[in-house]
């Protein structure tokens, strides 16, 4: 893997997402695996992209469980969509607002990432089988070779990140552990 055309994409290490109770890495496990790789990345000429959710203008839809926000509940304070300052985001990473669970629709992610001659995504955030997945699933239609940092994600049941680890990521990239993605790169 050539880290000059590989990008980390982070999906929404945000206050409002580390905040949660999460299985089967706890969110400060996610948050530290992320900051090496965005170190790493970045000391070898590679792009980090952080993305985020703004919570107040999740789209919600009808759906049979909500794993999103209570609508009639007052809106959150802009805090909670800000990365978490252990996420390591620095003032020359790419930064990415979305109002939807995956990170290319609707956002310059592609536009970005092609500019920048990217071919290979690595993949981390909150939640694997929501954000991650989707932002994955999104990535291979549009040609991107992809890395799954599986301890640098995590959701909100350890069953849901495992089925996404274990039964959809491998037929969509490769799985590594983050000391596996910082040996190849």
């Amino acid at each position: 893997m050539e880290a000059i055309s590989t990008a980390l994409v982070l999906i929404d290490l945000q206050h409002s997402n580390v905040a949660r109770t999460l299985a089967p890495h706890a969110s400060q496990q996610v948050v530290e695996n992320s900051a090496r790789l965005a170190e790493a990345l970045r000391r070898n000429g590679g792009t980090v992209v952080y993305v985020r959710v703004l919570v107040n203008e999740l789209q919600q839809q009808p759906a049979d469980i909500s794993v999103g926000r209570d609508p009639s509940a007052p809106p959150l304070p802009p805090e909670a969509w800000q990365i978490v300052a252990a996420a390591g985001q620095q003032d020359a990473d790419i930064l990415i607002d979305k109002r939807q669970w995956g990170a290319f629709h609707g956002t310059s992610l592609d536009q970005q990432l092609r500019r920048r001659g990217i071919r290979t995504i690595i993949l981390g955030g909150i939640a694997t089988n929501f954000g991650v997945e989707s932002t994955a699933r999104a990535a291979q239609d549009l040609g991107y070779a992809l890395v799954f940092a599986e301890d640098a994600m995590s959701s909100i049941k350890a069953e849901m990140h495992r089925f996404a680890v274990q039964n959809i990521f491998p037929i969509l990239g490769r799985v590594r552990s983050t000391a596996e993605v910082l040996a190849m790169l």
